[in-house]
């Protein structure tokens, strides 16, 4: 046999030899349960696609606000030493430093409550109650102008709630 065949026979070995090794299963983690999925499968939608029963108002946000969340973004949604949640409209032109905040930068208060929801607080995400998160999202649009003190705001309410930079973003499109 010349060494050209030899050598071909042996990479051909070891191809076969690769693809039956890698057929089999490392065993490594295990299916999710539809619980487990359902647990993380939380999104919200810029139309409220997926909004939680609840509801919640600034003054119930105040409460859930100073006890979870101000030691991380400071009286009022001021920030330090985390970001400032308050304030900024107006500061997206050109020629002026941004100041990006949920009043001034976020398009969609369902956003908002999407972000909280899932994320918050730092150090315990998802631990907030629905009503939790309807009431101290609404202390923040409040805190920011975009509702007003005596509103509440539930499913069928924050969907319908109009950012100030709701149309300060291009739509980009891929060339289709």
């Amino acid at each position: 046999m010349s060494t050209r065949n030899t050598l071909l026979a042996a990479c051909s070995a070891l191809v076969v030899g690769c693809g039956a090794a890698l057929a089999e299963s490392p065993n490594l983690g295990k299916a999710a349960s539809p619980e487990e999925i359902a647990s993380w499968d939380i999104s919200i939608g810029p139309d409220g696609a997926g909004l939680p029963p609840g509801s919640g108002t600034p003054q119930q946000g105040e409460q859930v606000y100073l006890a979870k969340c101000l030691a991380c973004h400071g009286e009022k949604g001021s920030g330090k030493p985390n970001d400032q949640l308050v304030g900024g409209q107006g500061s997206l032109g050109p020629g002026q430093v941004p100041v990006k905040t949920v009043g001034s930068f976020w398009p969609y208060a369902t956003t908002v409550f999407d972000y909280v929801r899932r994320a918050m607080p730092l150090n315990e995400s998802k631990s907030l109650r629905d009503d939790e998160v309807y009431a101290v999202v609404a202390y923040i649009l409040q805190l920011n102008g975009v509702i007003g003190e005596n509103d509440t705001i539930n499913a069928q309410t924050l969907p319908a709630v109009r950012m100030p930079n709701r149309d300060g973003f291009v739509r980009f499109s891929r060339g289709k």
